[in-house]
């Protein structure tokens, strides 16, 4: 490990940790984090000089066009859904991982401001991720000029989206990408990593699934896509630390795809935190981990040229 990385870990014991066990435990915590949430966005977040921000608007929610450089494929796209737990955090809080996957995929990436709990229900997410996706089909993209990614609650947004569009006959994109997806909303206690995680109480994981899955069946693919068929679902990059408390839920997600006859480039780094690509900016081995996901995206561009333009599975 860099000690960079040793670093933050070690912040993160001392006080996000921490603060996380104590924050959500009540729901008017929910919903002074998501205010908060709002008011983040009024902050201008540095970025890089050569990375252009352009705004988007919905039927239901907006999002910002990250573009990195020149030479920039104006026919491809990324769709990112960040994570935060479905109540916190959006485009602006994950320009480091944007404009950066935006470099690596030579694209411009959209970063969706997908609505979000409290107010919101997981339903609600799903559906502007759909609307968000059919939008870019509407402008022309071909689906296999489509990459799907996201981080956390992304990571889920992103597999419940593939499953929905796959059930309702649509045409797939061309790739997935997951960051320490969260992909189990039932209350099966998370024993691996509890005391190891640096960043998630595992107790606060399941506390929060039991609010989004209130009324709901927890065992729904869409719900938990780690309970999902995969079959016909297009290639998928999983990446994970090896402490995570959701690192489990990552290894069982590509263990499914890959029984369904799904490609699966799955990575579980050493000690890493949950998310660590966001700390592309300070740790060497979030950097490098951009330096896979463009590994992965030539491996589906190549596949995708042998089977004469299609990367679906």
């Amino acid at each position: 490990m860099s000690w960079q990385a040793r670093a933050l870990i070690g912040f993160m014991w001392g006080t996000l940790k921490p603060a996380s066990s104590l924050l959500m435990r009540h729901p008017l915590a929910l919903f002074g984090a998501a205010r908060l949430g709002d008011l983040a966005r009024l902050v201008q977040v540095p970025h890089p000089a050569h990375v252009s921000l352009g705004q988007e608007a919905f039927t239901a929610c907006g999002g910002e066009w990250v573009r990195c450089g020149e030479g920039i494929d104006e026919r491809k796209v990324v769709l990112y859904l960040h994570g935060g737990g479905y109540f916190f955090c959006s485009p602006c809080t994950h320009r480091s991982i944007t404009w950066r996957l935006s470099a690596i995929a030579g694209r411009p990436v959209l970063a969706l401001d997908y609505r979000q709990g409290p107010v919101h229900k997981l339903a609600d997410s799903l559906t502007d991720a759909l609307d968000a996706y059919e939008c870019l089909l509407g402008r022309g993209h071909a689906p296999e000029d489509v990459i799907i990614a996201g981080d956390s609650a992304g990571g889920h947004l992103t597999l419940a989206t593939l499953l929905a569009l796959r059930d309702q006959g649509m045409p797939l994109p061309g790739a997935a990408i997951c960051l320490s997806p969260w992909a189990d909303l039932t209350d099966s206690p998370r024993r691996e990593n509890r005391w190891q995680d640096p960043l998630l109480p595992e107790s606060r994981v399941r506390w929060l699934a039991r609010r989004w899955t209130s009324g709901l069946d927890p065992r729904d693919p869409l719900v938990s896509p780690v309970h999902g068929d995969f079959t016909g679902l297009p290639p998928l990059m999983i990446v994970t630390g090896s402490t995570e408390v959701l690192r489990d839920e990552a290894r069982r997600v590509a263990a499914r795809a890959r029984e369904a006859g799904v490609p699966v480039w799955y990575e579980e780094w050493r000690r890493m935190p949950h998310v660590f690509p966001i700390l592309a900016d300070v740790v060497p081995e979030a950097r490098q981990a951009f330096r896979h996901m463009s590994q992965f995206l030539t491996a589906v561009a190549e596949r995708a040229d042998s089977m004469g333009g299609t990367a679906a599975a």
